[in-house]
């Protein structure tokens, strides 16, 4: 997925209070380059050297040259922060905003504030200071304490770390998205209360370390209206069965008494059978089934 892929000799990024944006964008320069990070201001030579990357502080959006700033931009420019630019360089961001809910407002709280940020969520700006997290608050002092980190420092080694679980979170949920695509299949199920979809997931070989994963997503893509998930069993040989986001048209706790279900949540939310007979999963489907979908 990465576009572009010039090697950087060192980040520069703004010295003083850091910032989520900066923070994370340098979180990903470090996972992509293993880069030192420098908390200063840039000199004019830095600016114009391709060989250095230059973070949030510069005013000036040239990728060309390293250049990843924001505050340049005009007060009506959409929502941007230097995440985005970093995110953009590599060919991460449209994914990015795909598959993290969390980016557009961290870009519109960092170029917006907080004020136009809550305003734009529909929620009074004190609701933001209730989702404040001390292990956010805790990773930006440590960051901001020094003007140099590098490979042999703890803060250095949890940017780098971060950095890596965003990058692979996004490229690895555009691959499973495209591997659902390829093999998942729409179920049309007939029943007293009405009709209804299920998304099946096959058995694939080899079998993803979590076969549900991103299935949610994958159905809140799509126009068809899904009640219900068929997946793999990864502790066994058959399927799982779910209502998708606790629909009320399936309560699995009706297959409690069937031979072949060896597990049934007293909610009623998920079931897990040892068949894979398609023929037979349809069957627990329907039995599950009730009035009205």
């Amino acid at each position: 997925m990465e576009s572009i892929s010039m090697k950087a000799k060192y980040v520069v990024t703004h010295n003083g209070g850091a910032h989520k944006d900066d923070f994370l964008a340098c979180c990903v320069w470090i996972a992509k380059q293993e880069t030192r990070v420098f908390r200063r201001e840039p000199t004019e030579q830095e600016l114009r050297d391709p060989g250095v990357c230059v973070i949030d502080i510069g005013h000036e959006h040239d990728p060309q040259c390293l250049n990843f700033d924001h505050h340049q931009f005009a007060h009506d420019h959409p929502a941007t922060c230097s995440l985005s630019l970093v995110l953009e360089y590599f060919g991460l961001y449209e994914d990015g905003k795909r598959f993290c809910e969390w980016l557009e407002t961290a870009e519109y709280f960092d170029s917006k504030g907080a004020i136009q940020t809550a305003r734009w969520l529909g929620v009074e700006r004190g609701v933001l200071l209730k989702l404040n997290s001390p292990i956010d608050i805790s990773l930006l002092k440590a960051f901001a304490r020094e003007i140099e980190w590098c490979e042999t420092d703890m803060v250095w080694q949890m940017m780098k770390m971060i950095g890596t679980d965003l990058v692979e979170y996004i490229e690895s949920l555009h691959d499973r998205m495209e591997f659902i695509d390829k093999h998942a299949e729409l179920w049309t199920l007939d029943g007293e209360g009405g009709t209804t979809r299920v998304l099946f997931m096959p058995r694939t070989d080899p079998l993803p370390e979590e076969p549900s994963l991103g299935l949610g997503r994958y159905i809140e893509e799509h126009p068809e209206e899904i009640t219900g998930l068929v997946y793999p069993d990864r502790r066994g040989d058959g399927y799982g069965l779910s209502r998708f986001h606790d629909h009320p048209g399936f309560d699995f706790c009706q297959l409690k008494d069937e031979e072949d279900v060896h597990f049934a949540h007293a909610r009623g939310f998920l079931a897990k059978t040892s068949s894979s007979d398609l023929i037979r999963l349809k069957e627990l489907l329907e039995l599950a089934m009730r009035a009205p979908f």
